[in-house]
């Protein structure tokens, strides 16, 4: 008989720290304040995140080449249109459902995640981002303990 090996989902993931924003500011807006607060490079990806045909997620992205660090930001909302008829007052006009990219965490706007080996997040990422008068708050997500992890793991 032969023997059967599992490997377990966990095992070719790496590690990342996860930061929850929450800001009303458009993403682009938000990008330019984290770069100018954390002196980072963010630029927009050509591709969205595709879970779905019509469910997209953009997403910011930096590779700092000399801490060997990968940082992607991207909104937890997108808003996809509806094709029902609606036959109330507001008939004609498109009604739109809100998905969210991490369900566990539906009062988060964006999400910042941080791919790289012993960095001081509290430090580093964020006290710079609470001092920043457009970000209301912000703080680390355990992602050991998240449902929709895989989600997370776009890039």
């Amino acid at each position: 008989m032969a023997a059967v090996h599992k490997i377990m989902g966990d095992f070719y993931e790496d590690p990342f720290n996860l930061v929850a924003l929450h800001s009303s500011l458009e993403d682009y807006e938000l990008v330019y304040f984290v770069n100018l607060h954390l002196k980072t490079r963010f630029k927009r990806c050509k591709e969205d995140l595709q879970l779905t045909q019509q469910l997209s997620f953009p997403i910011f992205e930096w590779k700092d080449e000399k801490n060997d660090s990968y940082w992607s930001l991207i909104t937890n909302n997108s808003a996809q249109e509806e094709d029902s008829p609606r036959s109330d007052l507001f008939e004609g006009e498109p009604s739109f459902t809100i998905h969210h990219l991490v369900p566990e965490y539906k009062e988060v706007d964006y999400f910042l995640k941080i791919e790289q080996d012993d960095f001081d997040v509290e430090s580093s990422v964020l006290k710079p981002l609470l001092k920043t008068p457009k970000i209301i708050t912000a703080y680390t997500v355990e992602t050991d303990k998240l449902k929709s992890r895989n989600n997370l793991i776009f890039l």
